[in-house]
Parts: C-alpha cells; sequence; structure tokens
C-alpha cells in the first residue's frame, strides 16, 4: 500500500509546533499577509502549554532574580491579554501569607511597590497588606497577609482560540502531523510531513518556524545542515488537584522554606489545584508525570498552611509538564529565567530558520510579535504588528454577566451552570453549538455533567478535538467531572465519529 501523498504545498512561513508560541506566531504572520501552515504532531496545547499553573501573571518571585525587564514585559501583557479574551481571562486576586522567618516584610513590601510600579494596572488594584480573614482557610498561626493581582487563563483554550484565528487569517492547521525532515532547495525548505494515517506529503516554504517547545532542540536534528545549538534544559512542573480547600475566590502563593513557592489556586468552582515544581528532566517530554516527591512535597506545603489537611487520597487529578528553559550554567532549576530567545538564521538567497527558545504563557503574544518582526525582515512586502487590540476568537463581548444574561434570555431552557461555562469556555463562540436550538432535548445526549452532544460535535468540527483526551482535559475540564463508564460512553461516540469524519486535516470549519 503506497501512504504518500505526491500533493506539495507552498507557503511563506511553516511553523512547527501548535503550543501557544507557535499558534501565536501562525496568527500574527498570517495577519500580516503572509501564507502559514501549522503542523502539529499531537493534539494543539497537548503538552507544555496544557501544564501550565494557568495564570496570565508578571511573576512576582522573578523580582528575587532582578528579572525587571521579564516583569515588566508581562505586567503590561497581563492587561492586553485581559481585553483580549475576557471569556477565557479574568483577574484574580493573590495573597501571600507572610511567614517572617522566610522572608521578612520589608522585603515582601519592597517587592510588591516594584510590582504595582513596573506597568500600569488599568484594570487591577494595588496590593495591600492585611490581617488573616477568619474564612481564608489558613492555619490560625499565620496573622498577616500580603494581597496583590495577576490573572487566570484556561491555558489550553488560549492555544485553540489561536489556532482558530490564524485560520480565519487564512492558515492551514494541520493537527496530529509530524514533521520528518526539512532539507533546502535552492532558497526554499522542502518539509516532509505524515498526517495520523501514515500518509506523507511536502510543504515548500520560505521559512521555517520551530516552535516545537520542549522538541525544540531535537527537531534541529531533522533539519539538514543547520548547527545544533543546545540552547535549551528541560524543566518538569507537576501540579495535582484536590476537593477546594476553602470557600473563597483569592488565590494564594505559599513560601516554602527551600525559597520555592507554591500556588493554591481556586480551579473549576469544586476544586483547588495546586502547584508547581521544578525539577531538571531527562527524557522524552511526552512521558513526563508527577513523582511521589513531588506530591509529597505539595501535600507537605498544603498542610503547613490550610486548616484542612490532605493526603494523597484526596488527589483527583495531576499532571506536569516540561518547560523548555534557556540554559544557564550553574542555576538551579528554579533560578532559570523564564526569558524567551529568538534566534534568526538566513538570508534573502537562502532559507529562513526561526528558532523560538523559553518563554511563559503571559509573554506568548510578545514572543510572537518579536518573532514575526524578525521574519518579515525578509518579507518587505509584510504588513505591521496588529495582534495588541485584537479579541481572540470568542472575546468580542463587553463583559461575562451581559453575556450571560443574553443568553438566557435567548436560549431559557438551558441550565444556569451551562451558561456559566459556555461564556467562559466559549464567549460568543457558544453560539455556534446553540444556533437553531428550541429545547434541551435538540441539544442531544448529556454524557454528564452538562456536556451535550451538540457541543462535543461542535468541538470536533470546529475546534480539531479527537480523542477524550482533547474534550475532557483541554477543550474542556470534564474529566474532573464524568465517571469512569460516561467517559467509556464518549470515546465511543468519539471513535465512531472520527470514522466518519476522517478526511485531510487542511482545514478546520471555524
Amino acid at each position: 500500500m503506497n501512504n504518500t501523498m505526491s500533493t506539495e504545498n507552498s507557503v511563506d512561513v511553516l511553523v512547527i509546533g501548535g503550543g501557544v508560541n507557535g499558534t501565536g506566531i501562525a496568527v500574527d504572520a498570517a495577519g500580516r499577509g503572509l501564507s502559514v501552515a501549522l503542523c502539529e504532531k499531537g493534539d494543539l496545547g497537548g503538552a507544555t502549554s496544557s501544564s501550565s499553573s494557568k495564570l496570565i501573571h508578571g511573576g512576582l518571585r522573578y523580582l528575587e532574580h532582578y528579572e525587571f525587564r521579564l516583569v515588566k514585559e508581562a505586567l503590561a501583557e497581563r492587561e492586553v491579554l485581559l481585553q483580549k479574551a475576557p471569556h477565557i481571562m479574568w483577574p484574580l486576586r493573590f495573597r501571600l501569607p507572610h511567614q517572617k522567618h522566610l522572608r521578612p516584610a520589608w522585603m515582601i513590601r519592597i517587592g510588591l511597590f516594584l510590582y504595582d510600579s513596573l506597568a500600569k494596572r488599568n484594570m487591577l488594584p494595588r496590593s495591600k497588606r492585611i490581617k488573616n480573614p477568619l474564612d481564608s482557610g489558613l492555619v490560625s498561626d499565620i496573622k498577616t497577609c500580603f494581597e496583590y493581582s495577576d490573572g487566570w487563563v484556561d491555558d489550553a483554550r488560549l492555544v485553540v482560540l489561536n489556532a482558530i484565528a490564524a485560520q480565519k487569517q487564512g492558515a492551514n492547521i494541520y493537527t496530529r502531523t509530524e514533521c520528518l525532515r526539512a532539507e533546502k532547495h535552492g532558497n526554499r525548505w522542502h518539509a516532509t510531513l505524515r498526517d495520523s494515517d501514515g500518509k506523507t506529503f511536502t510543504v515548500s516554504a520560505r521559512s521555517i518556524v520551530n516552535a516545537a517547545g520542549p522538541w525544540a532542540v531535537s527537531f534541529l536534528d531533522r533539519v539538514n545542515d543547520i548547527d545544533n545549538p543546545k540552547a535549551m534544559r528541560m524543566v518538569k512542573g507537576s501540579h495535582f488537584v484536590v476537593p477546594k480547600l476553602y470557600d473563597t475566590d483569592e488565590a494564594y502563593i505559599l513560601q516554602n522554606a527551600d525559597s520555592r513557592i507554591v500556588f493554591v489556586i481556586p480551579y473549576e468552582d469544586d476544586f483547588s489545584l495546586v502547584g508547581t515544581t521544578d525539577e531538571n528532566y531527562v527524557g522524552d517530554p511526552a512521558k513526563a508525570a508527577i513523582s511521589q516527591e513531588e506530591t509529597d512535597y505539595l501535600v507537605d506545603i498544603v498542610n503547613t498552611y490550610f486548616k484542612t489537611k490532605i493526603t494523597q487520597k484526596d488527589i483527583v487529578h495531576s499532571y506536569s509538564g516540561v518547560r523548555p528553559l534557556l540554559e544557564e550554567a550553574n542555576a538551579s532549576a528554579q533560578e532559570l529565567t523564564r526569558d524567551y530567545k529568538v534566534e534568526l538564521e538566513g538570508d534573502n538567497a537562502s532559507p529562513i530558520l526561526l528558532n523560538v527558545f523559553g518563554g511563559k504563557i503571559t509573554t506568548y503574544r510578545k514572543l510572537s510579535e518579536h518573532a514575526v518582526d524578525k521574519l518579515v525582515t525578509l518579507f518587505p512586502k509584510a504588513g505591521r504588528a496588529w495582534t495588541k487590540t485584537a479579541p481572540l476568537p470568542g472575546g468580542s463581548f463587553a463583559d461575562k454577566e451581559s453575556l450571560q444574561s443574553e443568553l438566557a434570555r435567548d436560549f431559557p431552557w438551558l441550565p444556569q451552570t451551562n451558561i456559566v461555562r459556555y461564556v467562559r469556555q466559549y464567549g460568543l463562540r457558544c453560539k455556534q453549538f446553540l444556533a437553531g436550538k428550541t429545547s434541551i432535548e435538540d441539544m442531544g445526549r448529556d454524557f454528564g455533567a452538562g456536556l451535550f452532544e451538540a457541543e462535543v460535535e461542535y468541538l470536533i468540527s470546529g475546534e480539531w478535538a479527537r480523542t477524550l483526551d482533547d474534550v475532557l482535559w483541554r477543550r474542556t475540564k470534564h474529566g474532573l467531572r464524568l465517571t469512569q463508564s460516561q467517559k467509556e460512553v464518549l470515546a465511543n461516540f468519539l471513535s465512531d465519529t472520527s470514522i466518519k469524519t476522517a478526511e485531510p486535516q487542511l482545514k478546520s470549519s471555524a
């Protein structure tokens, strides 16, 4: 059987990697008039980009490492992103319990003053010192907290929305498609891609953007006539989810005796998200998993600070991601910079390669803009940067409350819990699977916890979802709520539907 397709596609830019940086670069470049294709060997956001602490933040702890430029850029981006995507991002108030034997109060006050001062705050209030509230859930030994503001993000949905935005600008999005090799032909690359059915095809590209995250260095081994810089260190960060530890809406940033910090964040209404760790990692990033040592570490710090005590048996879900960080000699995993590096190779007479190393979710748009700014020096007809004020798909609404009221008026039969969830996951895009529906029966079967067939079909047709994990952990977080038998029913539905809809992924309806 011949699995080779002879079709050759020609583009200005081929992006390798469907994480937040890859999709961010794809949408920026496509919006400047460049022809773009993106290939991702798994699911969009299937690795590092869906395994974060789910924060849009400046990085308060980075001030201790004097990374003022990074913090200032991240704080400025925090405001930009909260405006661009009000459905999947929102402000979050943090409390830092004071432990005077770890960091003195004057040091924390100076750090928070810098944090408040490094960027304009149009949406978020200043920091302040408070007494430990009785309803905080903290142990009574803690008398004082410091409060400050940052933001929350649904990281996996951020990636998908950027892919949708790129597609709307004309980009081709190839998921479950691996780049096997790239070879130079004149001033172009000939990249060989293989999809999930084993079919291979060639993309001719003037430039390749290597945004493969933790695979960015190993990808270069597949590119002929290129030096591999070995410029990254892989660092594993792990989190787990437990039933909620307290009843208020604040997040906590907890100091530990080893100088590291751990976040405890309200999660999906009924849970608390705890993380992260920092461990050097060697091996396949796809196989990263929380270790017993990491689990014990996070359990211990929770039990040190909160009245509600937990054990490993309370953990309902855990995940680990490998962060590709810039290598620094003699630096520990937690000391490595979260800054990024963008390197351009090639010229008018040769193929262009742009390598992206490092970065963090909060600065993905600036990284993408910086990368495309470098790229377009060799594409003189390209337009200017444009993404700062453009809402992400589904985000063109005034506020969540108004959109919830609109949906309740237009679909009075829809449960309020679904309305709230649809607004914060899809924004206006939920109307794509609600259109024409006049009753709950029109939504099709309920796979569990209000996950209806109409929504799942939309995720398949409009958001590249194929597998159970795609739906339950990246497009939604219903993996926390469905029983094992419900998951099996959904998995069978997805399998049957994917067989019926199997086709080359040049486009996905948006």
